[in-house]
């Protein structure tokens, strides 16, 4: 965030202890009596680094503080220096030792640095109507030679933002006077040099008209997007009030603008349009709050215009987009508090929507522009749907790249998902391949958004292919990168990491046969169809040089974060065949990852623990999809690199494979599971490891013990051969040749677990009982009362274990 030279600054202002700090608190006192030159302001600078640098607040000499008070109030102090002492006791504040008072200060850019400090204590003795007090009492005098109130204006700013409640109704109304004076009648001619020459002449110094951001002359009132060589104070004041105007009609405006009053005000005014806007008298006749609303909307309009003039400087066209973006809001906000104003800003709004959709640099708007519509309901619903569409799906899929578009769209969906109706909820699940992409190439800052708005954005239709999209979205990042790298000229700022080249990757991001892999990936709406997995492994290949992406890296740590959020949400309305869909895609998907470092490993995890949530949510799961099963346990290819999720199937297999959990769970299928699981423990006990076949880690053998056990304890023909099976499995435990396969601690866990299950198979009920428990089992008494079943069932299993091994040798 910072440089290494402001880095070991800025350590180094946190390390200085309160020694040191004492001696230099000493230093700065003497220079502050002295007359003030170069080194004051050097001490100062470091003094303000150091009271800042730390979350907690340093103590300094009671001298020093007072002396920094003083040279603050002092009138002939430089501007320079009043700013240091201000921004230094602003830091320290709140404290005890404050003796600033606003009450005398005549000069009005000393007054603003006074009150900001006071303004930082808290208001602990009164300090918010102090100072309003004093700047309203300021802002009464009319007189042209009276102070200056520009550098009071921000202080005003802070005070209705932190103590709304300070102002009385009639500082309310001043208020609102004076900003109708600043907004609409500011002087529409050039100030006067703040300096002139020898060479100077009358005739030169003559002040110009103010012109329009394409250079023409103005004809028509001040705006803060007027342009000029320099500028008076009234138009100064124009563009402060402007910058603070929201925050005004957000605090001034009428308590309930939705009462029976307002709406027949709009209906009256609605009927009388012409005779209103035609009549300036009658405006100027209206109540303060209400003239300065009718003016605040003359403001905007003309902004509106302004901003259909091609400026002829880039800082003036960055200027129009953020005027757009502040003009919308401020007519939101009309809007809410006088419903009459409506009818004449939806034409202007729409107008600026396809006004929006020519110029690529105007994206901003679109926000504000929507939620205009959406908070104005069925008044302005009509035409709104191209504005979402735009917004939504064509916004994030060219703006993707964008910090503040990805921010500001993500949150205005969070904040407004109670206002969706059901129309526009749909739009947001169609287009969550458009809004991932947000998500994709900003994902840390993002994740924490979308976890919300997951929920609002899955449902059983797009549930299956959402679950894709977040599994491929490292892939998703890797694509959005090469699509930036082919399309942005050379002479634009990278926006990608130039560390990475993949010239090769580039030129196949070309080729015509992966253009349909790639146009599903970057698709902007959910199609519904679902590509084979055979065609990821090519897109995989295609994409494999970009793993090592600082920005995919980043995007494959917060997948897991993304699918737990994911699941538990459709958890929530999931029926059995979304719930089957799922599972089945999840054993699918477990081989068919993008190969970014530590990404397969931690997607397993969540994948693991989800399955098994899925056939607890679902027990006859495993009845149901039996085939798949079978053919995913079938095979030691299965284990490989997924035996998280190889044991977690193992284990529900014996946990949900039974009468108990669906009446399909016959003896005949418990006989298939059986078999396939016994070949498979035998091949992996059996064999020893190599290139083909890897050693079977201990938690996948040890599993695939127990479901056998329990699966014969269901099906108790099948008792002898487990019981033999076990024999041999912990008598080959013991062998010292196990010990080229599992180390000492997994063969004893192995031969651990052996005995543990032969134990139980000598008394077949009891291990029924144990491996099949009823439903009752969930029921407090069970677990409360020594002498019912299952307590006495656990201790006499101990009993019956630590017997058997005690019969063993060695």
């Amino acid at each position: 965030m910072f440089s290494a030279g402001a880095e070991s600054l800025l350590h180094q202002a946190r390390e200085i202890q309160d020694e040191e700090l004492h001696r230099f608190c000493t230093r700065i006192t003497k220079l502050l009596q002295e007359p003030p030159g170069p080194a004051t302001m050097d001490a100062l600078q470091r003094l303000f680094l150091i009271v800042s640098a730390t979350k907690y607040p340093r103590r300094l000499e009671k001298m020093c503080v007072d002396l920094l008070q003083t040279t603050l109030c002092l009138p002939t102090s430089p501007e320079q220096l009043q700013v240091l002492c201000a921004a230094i006791l602003r830091e320290m504040s709140p404290f005890d030792d404050l003796a600033l008072s606003c009450d005398h200060t005549q000069n009005t850019r000393q007054l603003s640095l006074v009150a900001f400090v006071l303004l930082a204590q808290g208001d602990r003795k009164g300090e918010m109507s102090l100072v309003s007090q004093r700047i309203f009492k300021i802002l009464e005098n009319r007189q042209p030679e009276g102070p200056s109130v520009r550098h009071l204006l921000p202080v005003l700013a802070k005070v209705i933002g932190l103590a709304p409640g300070t102002l009385a109704e009639d500082q309310t109304n001043l208020l609102s006077k004076r900003l109708v004076d600043w907004l609409r009648y500011a002087s529409i001619q050039q100030g006067l040099p703040y300096s002139g020459g020898f060479f100077s002449t009358p005739r030169t110094r003559q002040p110009g008209p103010i012109t329009e951001v394409d250079g023409a002359v103005a004809s028509d009132f001040f705006t803060v997007l007027s342009t000029g060589q320099h500028f008076t104070e009234d138009q100064w004041l124009n563009m402060q009030a402007f910058s603070m105007l929201r925050k005004w009609l957000l605090h001034s405006g009428p308590e309930d603008p939705g009462s029976p009053d307002a709406d027949d005000k709009s209906e009256l005014e609605g009927s009388t349009l012409s005779v209103l806007s035609a009549t300036s008298t009658a405006s100027r006749l209206l109540p303060p709050r209400e003239r300065l609303r009718e003016v605040a909307f003359e403001y905007c309009q003309r902004l509106l215009e302004q901003c259909d003039r091609r400026a002829l400087r880039k800082g003036d066209a960055d200027l129009q987009k953020a005027c757009l973006v502040e003009a919308v809001l401020v007519l939101d906000v009309l809007c809410q508090q006088d419903p009459s104003f409506l009818y004449r800003t939806l034409s202007c709004l729409k107008a600026l929507h396809r006004r929006l959709g020519e110029d690529p640099g105007s994206e901003r708007a679109l926000v504000p522009l929507a939620q205009f519509f959406l908070n104005h309901g069925e008044a302005a619903a009509v035409g709104a749907e191209a504005i979402y569409q735009h917004l939504l799906s064509r916004l994030p899929s060219e703006r993707f790249y964008s910090p503040t578009l990805a921010f500001e769209v993500t949150h205005f969906c969070r904040q407004n998902l109670a206002l969706f109706d059901p129309h526009i909820s749909s739009l947001l699940r169609l287009s969550f391949p458009s809004l991932f992409k947000f998500l994709a190439w900003h994902s840390p800052p993002l994740t924490a958004e979308f976890v919300v708005l997951l929920p609002a954005l899955v449902d059983a239709g797009t549930a299956v292919e959402m679950l894709h999209a977040l599994l491929d979205l490292p892939c998703l990042t890797a694509a959005l990168d090469l699509q930036l790298r082919s399309t942005q000229t050379p002479s634009e700022r990278p926006l990608w990491d130039v560390s990475v080249r993949v010239p090769g990757c580039l030129e196949a991001f070309r080729d015509p046969q992966f253009q349909g892999l790639l146009r599903h990936l970057l698709r902007t709406k959910a199609s519904g169809s679902i590509k084979s997995l055979e065609r990821l492994t090519p897109l995989h290949q295609l994409l494999k040089p970009m793993a090592s992406c600082a920005r995919v890296a980043q995007c494959a740590e917060v997948v897991p974060i993304l699918l737990q959020a994911f699941f538990s949400a459709v958890t929530q309305f999931a029926n059995g065949a979304l719930i089957n869909q799922l599972a089945l895609l999840l054993l699918d998907r477990s081989d068919s990852l993008y190969q970014v470092p530590q990404y397969e490993a931690h997607v397993h995890g969540v994948l693991s623990s989800q399955f098994l949530a899925l056939c607890k949510l679902k027990p006859s799961l495993v009845v149901e999809l039996s085939r798949e099963l079978l053919e995913f346990v079938g095979s030691v290819s299965s284990i490989g690199s997924r035996a998280s999720i190889f044991t977690c199937v193992v284990w529900a297999i014996g946990e949900y494979l039974s009468v108990t959990c669906d009446k399909r769970g016959t003896v005949e299928q418990i006989n298939k599971f059986f078999e396939a699981l016994e070949a498979l423990l035998f091949e992996v006990t059996q064999s020893r490891p190599s290139a083909d076949l890897p050693c079977c880690p201990p938690q996948v053998v040890t599993a695939l013990m127990t479901t056998l056990t329990k699966l014969a304890s269901r099906s108790q023909d099948l008792i002898p051969r487990v019981s033999l099976f076990l024999s041999k499995i912990r008598t080959l435990a013991q062998r010292p040749a196990s010990s080229s396969m599992h180390s000492e601690e997994d063969a004893e866990a192995i031969r651990t677990r052996a005995t543990e299950l032969l134990a139980l198979l000598k008394m077949p009920s009891v291990a029924q009982f144990v491996f099949t428990p009823t439903a009752g089992v969930c029921q407090p008494r069970y677990h409360r009362d020594t002498n019912v079943a299952l307590p006495l069932a656990l201790r006499t299993v101990s009993r019956l274990v630590e017997k058997e091994a005690g019969l063993l040798p060695g």
